[in-house]
């Protein structure tokens, strides 16, 4: 045990059925990791984007390399007609996640102000490139 053996967070994860799929495939392998902030996720349903709230994987630097070979082998190479691209700058980094500007609505004001819940819109995508957002 005389080398330090730093942990990572590996991946950032919306929902905790994705990152649970993601750690059980690398537990599977053997691959040593747990999650973190997967409660706040939970309590707190589409509120990632607007409070900072992501499951968390981590994992030993070590096994970084071997993580992210595992996770790609079943991805495809290519991108085929089902990839979703952006509109305005044609790049396929697209995330989907709520929209960044908040509703402006009386109900959804109300909602916070007396129950501490907003109810989010429905999702978009969003351009990692050029940061527009579109619906799929």
């Amino acid at each position: 045990m005389g080398e330090r053996d730093d942990i990572v967070v590996f991946r950032k994860f919306e929902t905790t059925i994705e990152a649970t799929i993601v750690k059980s495939k690398l537990d599977t392998y053997g691959i040593p990791c747990f999650l973190t902030e997967e409660n706040m996720t939970n309590l707190y349903p589409g509120a990632s984007s607007l409070m900072n709230f992501n499951v968390r994987l981590h994992l030993f630097a070590r096994d970084l390399s071997r993580a992210e070979e595992l996770l790609k082998e079943n991805q495809p190479d290519s991108e085929d007609e089902f990839t979703v691209k952006c509109p305005r700058c044609n790049s396929s980094r697209v995330e989907r996640d709520f929209p960044r500007k908040m509703s402006t609505s009386f109900a959804s004001a109300l909602n916070v102000m007396f129950f501490g819940v907003f109810f989010p819109e429905k999702k978009i995508y969003r351009c990692l490139e050029c940061d527009a957002e579109f619906d799929g």
